[in-house]
This record gives C-alpha cells, sequence and structure tokens, in this order.
C-alpha cells in the first residue's frame, strides 16, 4: 500500500481540480461553476468582492494592454481570481495589472521557477510530515506520550492558505488555467506536456481552505493510523471449546492483513480449516465490536471467539518479553472506538466541504479529484465484477479443489498462485533465513529488481534512490517528493526475522517504490511525477508483487501457471470489489447521517456489509448475515481508499496483458512510471494502448475457464 501522503502536491489534488460539472450542451467556465456552487455551499468566508462589472472593466483594460490574442486567458484568469479573492485581499484590479503575464518569455520563466519551487516545498514538507510520525510508522519500541502528538501535526497545512494570503497562488490562478474533468477528458490527448503541467500547477489553488480545518483532518488520520498500527491479536492465546490452542507461541497479527493473510496460509494446514473459521469469527468480531477490549494485543488473556469468554492465561503460555498488558478476564466489549476513529475523520473533512465548492464532500473530492474518475464509474466497473456469470463458474472450480462447499473465508482462496500449495511454515522459515532484518532485505533489492527484468544498471541507481524500514504496523511505501530525498519502504519484521507476509508485502512496497523513484526522476515535468492516483501505484506494486514467489526460487512462470494467474487475479477483483462498495456505502451514509454516534455508525456498518454480502457473496460462498466485508483497515485509516484496489487489479491486469507481449518487465514499467499524473485513460492508452477496463480480466479468465 502506498501511503496517500498528506502534504500539499498531492494531499490537495493528485489530478487537477473537477471544477464544476459542465455538460456538453451547457458550456460553463470553471470559474462560473465555482461560483455557483460557493453561493449553495454557504462557505463561511467572503468571496467575489468585486462587482460583475468592475471585472469586465478590468478584462478589457488588460486585453487593450497585451492584445486581443490574449483575451480568452485574461477573461479565464481574472474570473478564476475573483472566485477565490477576498475583501481582506486588497485591490484586486491594481494586482491583475502587476501580476498578469502575456504568452512570452516572461511566463516561461515564472512557470518554470514555480515548478521547481513547489518539488522544493512538497518535498521539504513530506519530511517533516516523515519525521514527526517516524516513531509511530517504525517498530522502535514503546511510544513516549508526546509521540501521537507529533504525528497528527501536519506541517504543511498552512502553505496553500499562506501562498494565497502571500499572494503566490492568485498569481497562479491568473495565468495558468483551471480545467474541468470534462476539459481534461476530451481535451486531454491533444495536450501538449506542458498544459499538462500549467493545469495540474493551477490545480493546487482550486479551493482556498482554512490551515485550522486542513489541521484537523490529518490529525484524525494520524489518529486513526497509530489505533489501526496497534490493533495486533496474539493467535496462541485465541483457544476452541476444548481449550486448544491453534496458532503456535508468538504470533502476533494485525488487523486485517496478516489476519487475512494467515487465513490464506492456511489452505495447507492440516487443521487449516478450524483455523481459518477461527480467524473469520475474530474478524467478525471486529467488525461488530464485539471483540473484548481486553484481548487487543495483550498476550496475557485467553480468548474464545466463538463463546467470546476470556480468562487469565497461564503463565507457561505467555510469550517471553511480552509486553506488559492487565491479565485481567474482562469480557467487556472493544467500546466502539474503531467507528469513534472513522466518524472523527468524517466529522473533520466535513469542516472542509464549505470550502470546496467545486467538490463539496470528501466523497466527491475522492472521486472527482483524487482519482479523475467519477463515482459512477468506479460503481459500474464494480458491479460488472460483482455480476459477472464467470463468478459461479470460478467458484465451482475452487470448490471441486477443495472438496467441500464454498464457506465465507474462500472469499480469499489463494490456491491459483503459483506456489500456493507449499506450506506457509517453510516459506517462513525461507525468508526469516534471508532476511533477518530490513537492513538484509534492502541489501537484497539489486538482486531482485534483476530478477523482475531490470538492467544491473538500472537496479543500482534505484537501489540507491528507496530507504527500507521496520514498520509498526502492517507495512506502507511512502514517497519522496522532492529529487534528492528517498522513498521509505516499511514493512513488519518480527524477532525471528521477516516472515513470508512481511515478505510479501515488502515485495509489493518495492513495487511503489521503484515506480516512486521513476516518477520523480524521469519525469519530464515534476509537476505531473507520480500517478493518475493510487490505483494506479497499487497496480504496478501488484506487478512486483504476484512475481514473489519467483523471487524466492519457486513458481517458475509456464502456461499452467499463466492461467492460474488469470484466476487468480479474477478472484481477488471479485474480492475487493465488495469492500470497496461498503467503503464507498459507509461514507454516504455518514453524509445521510451527520449527526450519529459511534454505536450507530458502527450497526450501519455491520449492515451495510450484511446487505452486500447477502446480494453477491452469500449465494457463492454462504455465511448468510456475515458481516466479514467491513474487516478491511483502511477503511478506519485511509479515508475511500479502497476502491483503489480494485481498480488497481483491473490496471495491473491491462499491465500483465501487455507485458506478455511486450517486454523486458523493467523497461516496460519504466516507460509507464514516467509518464506521470495525467488522466487515467490517458495514462492507459500510453502504457497499453486501451482505456481502464474490466473487459480483459474478464474475456482472459473465460478463456481460462
Amino acid at each position: 500500500m502506498s501511503v496517500p501522503t498528506r502534504f500539499p502536491r498531492l494531499r490537495l489534488l493528485p489530478l487537477v481540480a473537477a471544477l464544476g460539472c459542465a455538460t456538453p450542451s451547457t458550456p460553463t467556465s470553471p470559474a462560473a461553476s465555482v461560483a455557483r456552487a460557493q453561493g449553495a455551499a454557504s462557505a463561511p468566508a467572503s468571496s467575489a468582492p468585486v462587482s460583475k462589472e468592475a471585472l469586465a472593466s478590468l478584462e478589457a483594460e488588460l486585453v487593450a494592454k497585451h492584445g486581443e490574442a490574449q483575451r480568452a486567458r485574461i477573461e479565464r484568469g481574472v474570473e478564476q481570481v475573483a472566485t477565490l479573492w477576498r475583501a481582506e485581499d486588497g485591490d484586486l484590479a491594481a494586482f491583475a495589472r502587476e501580476q498578469f503575464l502575456p504568452e512570452g518569455p516572461r511566463l516561461d520563466a515564472t512557470f518554470k521557477r514555480l515548478e521547481g519551487l513547489f518539488e522544493q516545498f512538497d518535498g521539504h514538507m513530506n519530511e517533516l510530515g516523515r519525521e514527526l510520525q517516524w516513531f509511530t510508522d517504525l517498530d522502535l519500541g514503546p511510544l513516549l506520550p508526546v509521540e501521537p502528538l507529533l504525528a497528527a501535526y501536519d506541517p504543511s497545512s498552512n502553505v496553500t492558505s499562506d501562498l494565497f494570503q502571500a499572494k503566490p497562488g492568485f498569481v497562479v490562478l491568473l495565468n495558468f488555467p483551471l480545467t474541468t474533468l470534462e476539459e481534461r477528458t476530451k481535451d486531454g490527448p491533444a495536450w501538449t506536456r506542458r498544459q499538462w503541467a500549467e493545469a495540474k500547477l493551477a490545480s493546487r489553488f482550486n479551493r482556498r481552505v482554512p490551515a485550522a480545518v486542513e489541521q484537523k483532518v490529518s490529525q484524525a488520520i494520524a489518529d486513526a493510523n497509530l489505533y489501526i498500527a496497534e490493533y495486533n491479536v496474539w493467535m496462541h492465546h485465541l483457544v476452541d471449546a476444548k481449550g486448544q490452542r491453534l496458532f503456535p507461541q508468538g504470533l502476533r497479527l494485525i488487523s486485517h492483513w496478516n489476519l487475512r493473510d494467515e487465513l490464506k496460509a492456511d489452505y495447507t494446514d492440516p487443521q487449516g480449516l478450524a483455523k481459518q473459521r477461527m480467524i473469520v469469527q475474530v474478524m467478525e468480531r471486529i467488525v461488530t465490536q464485539s471483540i473484548p477490549a481486553t484481548v487487543i494485543d495483550n498476550p496475557r488473556v485467553d480468548w474464545d471467539p466463538f463463546t467470546n469468554q476470556v480468562t487469565v492465561a497461564p503463565a507457561a503460555s505467555v510469550e517471553p518479553n511480552a509486553p506488559e498488558r492487565p491479565a485481567k478476564a474482562d469480557p467487556a466489549p472493544e467500546p466502539d472506538t474503531r467507528y469513534a476513529r472513522l466518524l472523527a475523520t468524517f466529522q473533520a473533512s466535513r469542516r472542509a466541504d464549505p470550502y470546496s465548492p467545486v467538490a463539496p464532500t470528501r466523497i466527491a473530492r475522492s472521486f472527482d479529484l483524487d482519482r479523475g474518475l467519477p463515482e459512477a464509474r468506479v460503481r459500474a466497473l464494480l458491479t460488472q465484477l460483482l455480476e459477472s456469470p464467470l463468478v459461479p463458474r470460478v467458484a465451482k472450480l475452487i470448490e471441486s479443489r477443495l472438496g467441500r462447499p464454498l464457506e465465507p473465508q474462500d472469499l480469499w482462496y489463494p490456491g491459483f498462485r503459483p506456489g500456493s500449495k507449499v506450506p506457509e511454515a517453510q516459506l517462513d522459515a525461507l525468508t526469516r533465513k534471508r532476511y533477518p532484518t530490513a537492513d538484509a532485505f534492502a541489501r537484497d533489492i539489486p538482486r531482485i529488481l534483476q530478477g523482475l527484468g531490470f538492467t544491473r544498471e538500472k537496479a543500482d541507481m534505484l537501489t540507491s534512490r528507496i530507504r527500507v524500514d521496520a514498520s509498526r504496523g502492517a507495512g506502507h511505501a511512502q514517497p519522496a517528493l522532492r529529487r534528492g530525498d528517498f522513498p521509505r519502504l516499511r514493512t513488519r519484521v518480527e524477532k525471528g526475522g521477516m516472515d513470508y507476509k512481511g515478505y510479501n508485502i515488502a515485495v509489493h512496497e518495492l513495487g511503489h517504490n521503484v515506480e516512486q523513484v521513476f516518477s520523480l526522476y524521469e519525469v519530464d515535468h515534476t509537476l505531473l511525477s507520480g500517478v493518475p492516483n493510487n490505483a494506479f501505484t497499487e497496480a504496478l506494486a501488484f506487478v512486483f508483487q504476484a512475481r514473489d514467489l519467483e523471487l524466492l526460487g519457486l513458481g517458475k512462470p509456464d502456461a499452467q501457471s499463466e492461467r492460474e494467474r488469470v484466476l487468480n487475479d479474477f478472484w481477488q477483483a471479485w474480492e475487493i470489489a465488495g469492500v470497496a462498495l461498503v467503503d464507498m456505502a459507509t461514507w454516504h451514509w455518514m453524509y445521510d447521517h451527520p449527526d450519529a454516534t459511534p454505536a450507530q455508525l458502527r450497526e450501519a456498518v455491520a449492515g451495510l456489509s450484511r446487505d452486500i454480502w447477502n446480494r453477491y457473496y452469500a449465494p457463492v460462498l454462504g455465511g448468510k448475515d456475515s458481516p466479514l466485508l467491513g474487516i478491511y483497515s483502511h477503511m478506519i485509516s485511509y479515508p475511500l481508499y479502497l476502491p483503489d484496489y480494485p481498480l488497481g487489479h483491473l490496471i495491473a491486469f491491462q499491465i500483465e496483458e501487455h507485458l506478455k507481449q511486450h517486454g523486458p518487465l523493467g523497461a516496460e514499467f519504466e516507460r509507464m512510471a514516467i509518464f506521470g499524473s495525467v488522466t487515467p485513460d490517458e495514462w492507459m492508452r500510453h502504457a497499453t494502448g486501451a482505456p481502464v477496463s474490466a473487459d480483459a480480466l474478464l474475456r482472459a479468465t473465460a478463456a481460462s475457464l
């Protein structure tokens, strides 16, 4: 998972602002759309204090001065400034006379100066934030009381507000175009790279959110991240009705990532079915908050998740050097903390809504601005997967392999992956020996990259720009935002070394880091660094992750493994599509019930999870009324991130299909990654020759069956 950075360049907009919603039959300027929306949103700050007559006079004056050829730029620029100008900003006309630049050398020089400056702004703010979160992100021992407070502070929260107040933000709006999503989609294919970069520059200033509001959002998300990072279950202390311990001593799994991955690994275990059913019960209790609070990250109590009974663990069962926790058999449930964290993020996000007339909800900002894909289109892609007639056919194949009816845990069936029949204990032994520390993985990156098809020279260059850390949580990739800084690869490394789960995550995060290096160092305009949205960096990371066993010397590709790869991609995309729908539905519910309590939100999420499960999953997997789809931790710590995963699977599959015909992987990966953060379909056409679609995966799945 690539952590969505909270710093100015990407926090504001990974894509150009979708200003307005003009239809083809009713052309509307971005500024006019903003003005209408501001009136509807009742933004607290006064805006557009200059009369229409005064603006028209100013535009005529500037046209007379700079020539008729500049009229369109002048009219658009003045409207863009007027939309966000406040009375306290001073004399708009005097500002425009001084700062409007006609096309030519001075405009070019200003563009170049701003591009270089914002790389430094973004990069250094990103580094400051990384330092503030250092101890909450990394496994460096118990936290000091001050650490969560430092992690919640966003040093960049004042930047955009200050740039408006100091006027550089208005210089950008006066001289460079804000664009609508419709404009980028329709006209973007004919744009020059400079035009794309100008649009991206202007998008930074499409709204004027007070710094205090931005800070509240950052604090809520940081609090949620820390809550999730420390949400562990000590598996040896799960007991069944007979008091049996199914899991080995010392196994500590974070929710949901490690719980899910352990469930996948248990298909090769003789006791696997019993283990899986127990993990499902744990997951469902986390979603419904019926999990006893005392069992969370506590190796000093035993818990039967089926009866929900808690007992004090016998001294002999407690792990050596286990953290100090209360050894108290208290069955009291977690007090809806999970949903209190989510509500806090929602309430903080709502405070930004009145200042974001172009996208007046977090939902709209997530889809129209951050993804550059309308929510309706994303929902249609997810529904196309969920309702595919291929689902029961693939399910029947899985059922024949397992020799039993499918159950809810088979949502995560991994048996199509090469090497999936290798017991995880064997894989753990291999990875722990090879990677006793995070540094050991870092030293092996050049070999891994060459194994993926990168030249030795390219592998050495990439390795020199990536740093590896042991993560407190499940793992993530953190980008660098200026050349000279280093992307960070974080994965969990337990005391006995990196187990297979940690290794699998590390290979995924390495994919993010390689994309981050290419898209920063080799892109032609740093304003375009990155990819269109998080789904694309997830897709590129999936390309790496799919080869993790091959990099260990297992799972060599052949015709059969190619067929299995297709089926695996389909099943994974089908699984996460429903999870994404739960995430989306949850945010709609919160906007419909803005005064909800954590308990009410808990009931809503459980209900939405059951409804989507019953509609799409129960006919295939059974388990009517299961709330299992609500388990994903992203829903709490990374607002509306989950739709990026099914999109990422679709994009990754299109990339894989392209790589089968055009190689090697290293050169093609680089060519794709350096294209930058344009619209999703424009990026995909450059990468694979076709826009984002589910069709390639569905066609290949049908052929594989």
